[in-house]
């Protein structure tokens, strides 16, 4: 958005807001499509919708102090320059903040792969001896994918279980911290499918529940259910596969039949050894995201600072005010 005022070719502010605007839904578009679903990481479109609100409020408050156009040009590109820098930051003084809560010895439970998460993790563990459990993240292996590319590189030692295994191995973590696409009006979060569940096991044993995000993933939303959650992940439901894990191919030929071959080498049932074909009358149905209420939230860590979920909708007051 920034570029875009830096190329306007406007002279009013009414049209540079409409040259913005136009941007905005572009890039929500472009998050929307499904063909870029892969490229932005199957995330959801609710931080770059909040971003995009939240500047657009800037550029409001900016003409009303500076009704000279070519003044207020300058201040808008000078805060918009500061916004991103302050958002890139945001991430190291969550980490700062956040590392605190590690205790030594402890056991860390987390749910993906999120950057702000893995930086604080990585942070405390410069100065803490303490291990994770990472659920494995379906369908896309996220957590799979940071525990061999992140944690296991930092020298974290880290043990990746099924995802449906989070209450069996809730009882032996001491903590539990996730990320978030989203942080909502009434202090809940929206993230990566799994983390409602994750919240009310640990809720029931006891276990402190902490979230890691950046203040301009804080939505205008106020969601009661899953069933109020923006449209997200529609496109991939089809997409979703199934493999046998004990299949002759996965165990090594240690479990199960060889599959049967054709003369072009490949079997009869299946293209792909282990796959489980869904047949038309089944349903396949692949949420990216839940919604978590905030009285299963302990605490936010934020750029703000370290929020209680009761305090989100004063931030989001200021923030917007």
């Amino acid at each position: 958005l920034v570029c875009v005022i830096q190329r306007t070719e406007s002279e009013t502010m009414m049209g540079l807001q409409m040259e913005l605007k136009q941007a905005s839904e572009q890039m929500m578009e472009f998050a929307n499509d499904p063909m870029n679903s892969i490229m932005l990481g199957g995330r959801s479109h609710i931080a770059l919708a909040s971003g995009c609100e939240l500047f657009m409020k800037y550029i409001t408050r900016c003409f009303l102090e500076l009704p000279d156009f070519n003044a207020c040009i300058a201040q808008i590109i000078s805060r918009g320059q500061r916004f991103s820098n302050i958002s890139i930051a945001a991430r190291d003084r969550i980490a700062t903040t956040g590392r605190a809560f590690v205790r030594p010895g402890a056991t860390v439970l987390t749910h993906g792969w999120s950057s702000v998460v893995s930086s604080l993790l990585i942070q405390a563990a410069a100065e803490t001896h303490f291990e994770i459990v990472i659920l494995e993240g379906r369908p896309d292996a996220s957590g799979a994918k940071a525990a061999a590319n992140v944690y296991s590189k930092a020298g974290i030692p880290t043990t990746v279980v099924l995802d449906s295994a989070m209450a069996y191995v809730m009882e032996r973590v001491d903590m539990v911290i996730v990320g978030a696409e989203g942080v909502v009006e009434n202090g809940g979060i929206i993230n990566k499918i799994g983390t409602y569940t994750m919240a009310i096991a640990a809720k029931e044993l006891g276990k402190p529940f902490y979230v890691a995000a950046e203040s301009f993933k804080f939505a205008r939303l106020y969601p009661l259910n899953q069933s109020d959650l923006p449209s997200l992940g529609e496109h991939v439901k089809s997409k979703l596969s199934f493999v046998d894990t004990a299949c002759w191919i996965a165990t090594g030929g240690a479990v199960g039949k060889k599959p049967t071959e054709t003369d072009n080498g490949k079997s009869k049932q299946n293209v792909m050894d282990g796959l489980v074909s869904m047949p038309p009358e089944v349903k396949v149905e692949n949420p990216l995201c839940d919604y978590t209420p905030a009285k299963y939230i302990t605490l936010l860590f934020t750029d703000l600072g370290v929020l209680t979920p009761s305090a989100v909708s004063d931030e989001l007051i200021s923030l917007y005010q």
